[in-house]
């Protein structure tokens, strides 16, 4: 087929359908979307929660727990225990197709219902407070993480030790405030440094060791503000550095971040990439519009996806794929999952579904199903049933379509409406990414979550606190100190 121009159904943007993304759809029999990518990211991140927390009871055994659910969400929420026991069966929350009504009506109303898990934590240890996270141990509001030890404060951490306030960080350790990082150790202010060690506020540096507030070199050593130095040399000028100071500390981060602006900047901070577009990938072939991305292979739209091949429109995705359209939170071990969100591990053959676990397969609208086959709207039919049964409800999709709010139609091949997103705008990611105001929010049809109210109140404000460390007396950790923001801000950190 031909390239194709569309107007985008949500902002109105032109955005370009190519020949080899109609091959695509055809292969897994989809139609062509009517959103542009970046508004179906911004959909898919809708419906996952990472970094909003809560502390409420089990609607099960009635135990208090940490959630990524406010108390008085419409559905149960149960802790991790409670969902995966034997105690209640999600099939008998199961719902004939009603061939009257729109399928996301159908489909919110199961959701409404249906127990949901308090936490996507899998195989952790000690990590009461963290979400979207596999494999770790002794980690503390870390987010997005696998196989991470003694982590706190940061955000997609993978294979990493004693890492704080870090972001983007694979298969390192003694880390703090490392962005984009790989293959390191003992890095404290760096950015985009690979294969080193012992390196402070360094920008893009590549199998160095012992150096400071340099930029932009490849098998150094004793580097000062990028001047050559000799190990003695280097050590005296390091020990007049004071970083325990905050007011110098802000000072060499000022200076850290001039030193970026005039540092020489790769067009695609890529490795091993053959016909690729994007940002930061590495080990990647014919991948276009791909970020953070590894060990893909004939990719589209994808964010934090690795091990993919053959997919489009993925974010979070990880540990082998193939055949995987319009997915938020997929992989290990997915094939031919459509248009669903948080379907893993070892899942196949799924089209609508959300929460689905443990080797499910032949799934049509299904939430928090684990290890079944041939259901609908979480009703168990018989392989007959089922393969008649779908075809009729993909057609009856085009044939009533759900309208939302803002008057967008859903047919068959629509991701799920943000309106019926089980998490309010400023919850998600797509805040993170792209972020707007409540008024924003609201317009584009999510909701938005108020402010929690908390019991307890600042002891001390950041104004009052310190400026070196030195000063600090160890019952600091007894005050609660305020945001600096005084929460007149949209980065949900108060």
């Amino acid at each position: 087929m031909k390239q194709e121009t569309k107007t985008c159904q949500s902002c109105k943007n032109q955005f370009t359908i190519e020949p080899d993304d109609f091959n695509f759809y055809e292969r897994i029999k989809v139609p062509p979307p009517t959103w542009c990518p970046e508004c179906r990211l911004q959909r898919r991140l809708v419906r996952r929660n990472e970094r909003a927390l809560y502390k409420r009871k089990c609607d099960l055994c009635n135990e208090e727990m940490i959630a990524m659910y406010q108390a008085g969400a419409p559905f149960p929420v149960y802790c991790r225990s409670c969902w995966y026991s034997d105690k209640w069966d999600p099939l008998q929350y199961g719902k004939e197709y009603d061939f009257s009504r729109p399928f996301f009506s159908q489909f919110q109303e199961l959701q409404d219902v249906v127990p949901r898990v308090s936490l996507q934590v899998d195989r952790c240890i000690d990590c009461d407070y963290v979400n979207q996270a596999a494999d770790d141990k002794n980690c503390y509001l870390v987010f997005s993480t696998t196989n991470t030890e003694d982590s706190v404060y940061s955000y997609r951490l993978i294979n990493c030790r004693r890492t704080a306030d870090s972001l983007i960080v694979w298969r390192s350790e003694n880390c703090y405030e490392a962005v984009e990082c790989a293959d390191s150790a003992d890095l404290s202010f760096c950015k985009n440094c690979n294969d080193s060690l012992g390196l402070r506020f360094c920008y893009d540096l590549r199998n160095s060791q012992n150096c400071f507030l340099s930029s932009n070199r490849r098998n150094a050593s004793y580097l000062f503000r990028n001047e050559q130095l000799t190990r003695d040399e280097y050590l005296r000028r390091l020990q007049q550095i004071d970083t325990g100071s905050y007011r110098k500390l802000e000072q060499y981060k000022q200076e850290f971040q001039e030193l970026i602006k005039k540092s020489l900047h790769k067009s695609i901070n890529s490795k091993n990439a053959v016909g690729s577009t994007g940002q930061t990938f590495n080990n990647v072939k014919n991948c276009r519009d791909c970020f953070y991305a590894a060990n893909d292979e004939d990719c589209r739209f994808c964010l934090f996806v690795n091990n993919a091949k053959d997919s489009r429109d993925i974010n979070n995705g990880c540990c082998v794929m193939e055949l995987e359209y319009e997915v938020s939170t997929t992989g290990v071990n997915g094939y031919n999952v459509k248009l669903s969100s948080d379907t893993w591990p070892d899942a196949r053959d799924l089209i609508y579904c959300d929460s689905c676990r443990n080797g499910v397969s032949n799934l049509f609208g299904c939430i928090s199903l684990r290890g079944k086959s041939y259901c609908v709207l979480n009703k168990q039919c018989t392989k007959e049933e089922y393969e008649k049964l779908t075809p009729r409800i993909i057609e009856h999709m085009s044939q009533i379509p759900y309208t939302d709010t803002k008057g967008r139609t859903y047919k068959f091949g629509e991701f799920f409406p943000p309106e019926i997103a089980p998490y309010a705008y400023n919850e998600t990611p797509a805040q993170d990414f792209l972020p707007l105001v409540k008024e924003q929010a609201l317009a584009l049809g999510c909701r938005w979550a108020a402010e929690e109210e908390k019991k307890y109140q600042s002891t001390i404000k950041t104004d009052d606190l310190s400026d070196h460390i030195k000063d600090v007396q160890d019952s600091i950790v007894n005050e609660v100190i305020s945001c600096a923001h005084d929460g007149k801000c949209q980065e949900r950190c108060s």
